[in-house]
């Protein structure tokens, strides 16, 4: 039934460089950015723009987009253009599809159809935590190109967290090499699912197959986070019905490099340019996701 369920092909971005050849830049201008400079860049965001505002926010530095609980602060919008210039500095000729530019021109969506390498960039991923003084919250940055994400960021300066990944160059959690663990044989496996709060009756539906025997489903925070913590074994996987890739890119690229996988209810690869069939998981080995796709789509 799932019958496409894989990590990414290893190999490093040097290995990319004959699919990039006819692109927007040359091979090697699209991978020649320093990881490390990126990290500085998304660190200097956090510092100038995040962490100040963080239990310190007024009542006007919060907004509504489409409901009570999707918000978005002064800091999201302040956060996501400091990473913007700064990325596309690092990247000359890259564009950057964050989810606040997306909120006010949906069209901006379109770079990731592009030949242009992307920058996907969640300013503060779990903005209603942080909107309540919650530390578990994070920025996440992801460079992808032609719907292969290549390297990505995610970053909790709350938690002090920054967690990098390279396709096939593996992943690490504050400079140490990150793993997956397989569950003990027999234990309950510990699901992030989608939040009750952004799913609707039908999703709900679905999700439910996952409160079964042997499972133990929760809603989940940050999804930045949630993949963090299947990368480093703390849950076994997530399942999320809804498919924004500033949410999901970084995260998807952290779990496969930890030794993870993922798959989608149609038997094939999350693909970040969307169109996706939902849920999708991520999890901490090809078993469990095996499992997890298996009981979702017999009640899709």
């Amino acid at each position: 039934m799932i019958e496409a369920l894989r990590t990414h092909p290893s190999g490093d971005l040097a290995n990319l460089t004959d699919a990039a050849a006819t692109g927007a830049l040359s091979p090697h201008d699209l991978f020649s950015v320093d990881p490390a400079a990126v990290e500085a860049a998304v660190r200097k965001a956090a510092a100038d723009e995040i962490m100040p505002r963080f239990r310190q926010l007024a009542a006007d530095d919060i907004v509504e987009k489409n409901g009570p609980h999707d918000l978005v602060t002064v800091a999201d919008r302040l956060a996501e253009e400091h990473l913007t210039a700064a990325l596309t500095t690092l990247l000359p000729g890259s564009r950057v599809v964050g989810e606040e530019a997306v909120h006010a021109d949906p069209s901006v969506l379109d770079a990731l159809h592009g030949d242009a390498p992307v920058w996907i960039v969640d300013p503060v991923d779990g903005t209603r935590q942080f909107v309540h003084g919650d530390p578990g919250f994070a920025t996440l940055v992801s460079l992808a190109h032609r719907g292969e994400v290549l390297a990505s960021w995610t970053y909790a300066p709350a938690l002090g967290l920054m967690a990098v990944a390279r396709r096939g160059a593996g992943a690490e959690l504050n400079g140490v090499p990150l793993h997956t663990r397989s569950a003990a044989p027999g234990a309950v496996l510990d699901i992030a699912i989608s939040h009750y709060d952004f799913t609707d009756d039908d999703q709900k539906r679905v999700l439910a197959a996952l409160d079964t025997s042997g499972i133990a489903p929760r809603p989940c925070g940050s999804a930045g986070l949630e993949y963090l913590y299947v990368a480093r074994g703390d849950i076994d996987a997530t399942a999320f019905s809804w498919e924004n890739s500033w949410d999901h890119a970084a995260g998807l690229l952290l779990v496969h490099e930890a030794g993870g996988a993922s798959g989608t209810v149609a038997g094939v690869p999350f693909r970040i340019e969307g169109g996706n069939a939902l849920p999708f998981t991520a999890a901490r080995d090809t078993e469990t996701a095996r499992r997890i796709l298996g009981l979702l789509a017999a009640a899709n």
